[in-house]
């Protein structure tokens, strides 16, 4: 396998800038509370967390902009919020972001509330976690508006991103409407979940984590010819240019048309939290290959990327330089 060089990987990050980067997902709000445990509850036997502050990051399909845009290609997602504080919230930070993104890219379903996940952290170890959302599939004049905010975003794009959270965005009758046009025309990008996995067809490349490829061919050998053989499968019902499996603390494993395996060994030093990190690479892929990068090469800037964010606490982005500065090492 020839290996990335710094010069090739400067040549592909300087690029990402002139690249305009189309996603469609489940946008949502990463709500972060900080503090200490220094007693369990008399009421109950969990922790007593003092908080000592609070932070707010986009999550979801949102933070694959927040990556792209942090990488320094132009972006904006489509999805769906409430009618409610978070969904204003959402909204307002995706347009600072980007200047791409579009008020009516968002389209606000009166029926459900905007996705919040909160996290409560003590000591840099999550505690536990609280949900707000739905996950009813969209319908009707919602599901009519977020076909007419694609059709217009794709028109001059350089890559498709489809970061499926199963939270109701995502549905086959979108999918069957956007996919071919896009792939038509850029590199499309899916980061899948179970239910939609039939309709994620044509497609560029497919990006399941292990468990999930596992999963989507009823496999359950979580080796390297394990995860071969699910690759394969993937690729045969889908019909994808590509698979690239992400594998945690041993890296990725990408599997490129009809030819062999290629395993590329994670660069982390240390993982603290590996909230996000999918969000990292499927970013990272998707701007380096509208730059021009080859699959390979697309793949190992990810690793990288993904290396990088692991060993960040919270839901985090990475910049050019920084991606850069592993190279170094």
């Amino acid at each position: 396998m020839a290996q990335l060089t710094k010069e090739r990987a400067n040549q592909i990050v300087r690029s990402m800038s002139q690249r305009k980067i189309v996603i469609l997902g489940d946008v949502m709000l990463d709500e972060f509370v900080w503090g200490d445990v220094t007693r369990i509850s008399p009421e109950a036997p969990v922790p007593v967390v003092d908080i000592r502050r609070e932070s707010i990051h986009l999550g979801g399909a949102a933070n694959v902009l927040a990556n792209a845009a942090a990488m320094g290609a132009q972006a904006c997602v489509i999805g769906v919020v409430g009618n409610d504080p978070a969904g204003e919230r959402l909204r307002r930070r995706l347009e600072e972001k980007s200047p791409l993104q579009k008020e009516s890219f968002l389209v606000v379903d009166q029926n459900r509330p905007s996705t919040v996940k909160t996290r409560i952290i003590a000591h840099s170890q999550l505690v536990v976690r609280a949900d707000r959302e739905s996950r009813t599939p969209i319908n009707g004049s919602v599901q009519e508006g977020i076909v007419a905010a694609l059709k217009e975003a794709i028109l001059d794009a350089d890559a498709f991103v489809v970061s499926d959270y199963d939270k109701g965005v995502v549905t086959q009758n979108i999918l069957d409407e956007i996919l071919p046009a896009a792939y038509a025309r850029m590199p499309v990008l899916i980061d899948p979940k179970i239910r939609n996995f039939s309709s994620y067809r044509p497609a560029s490349l497919i990006t399941p984590n292990h468990h999930e490829a596992l999963r989507m061919t009823n496999l359950e050998e979580d080796s390297d010819e394990g995860l071969h053989q699910a690759a394969r499968m993937i690729r045969a019902r889908l019909g994808c240019d590509a698979v690239l499996i992400t594998r945690g603390d041993r890296g990725i494993m990408l599997l490129e048309g009809d030819g062999d395996p290629v395993f590329v060994g994670t660069t982390a030093r240390e993982v603290y939290d590996v909230t996000g990190a999918g969000d990292t690479v499927i970013a990272t892929l998707a701007t380096a290959l509208s730059a021009g990068a080859s699959m390979l090469e697309a793949a190992t800037l990810a690793n990288h990327a993904a290396g990088i964010v692991v060993g960040k606490v919270g839901t985090a982005t990475i910049s050019g330089e920084e991606l850069l500065a592993t190279f170094d090492s």
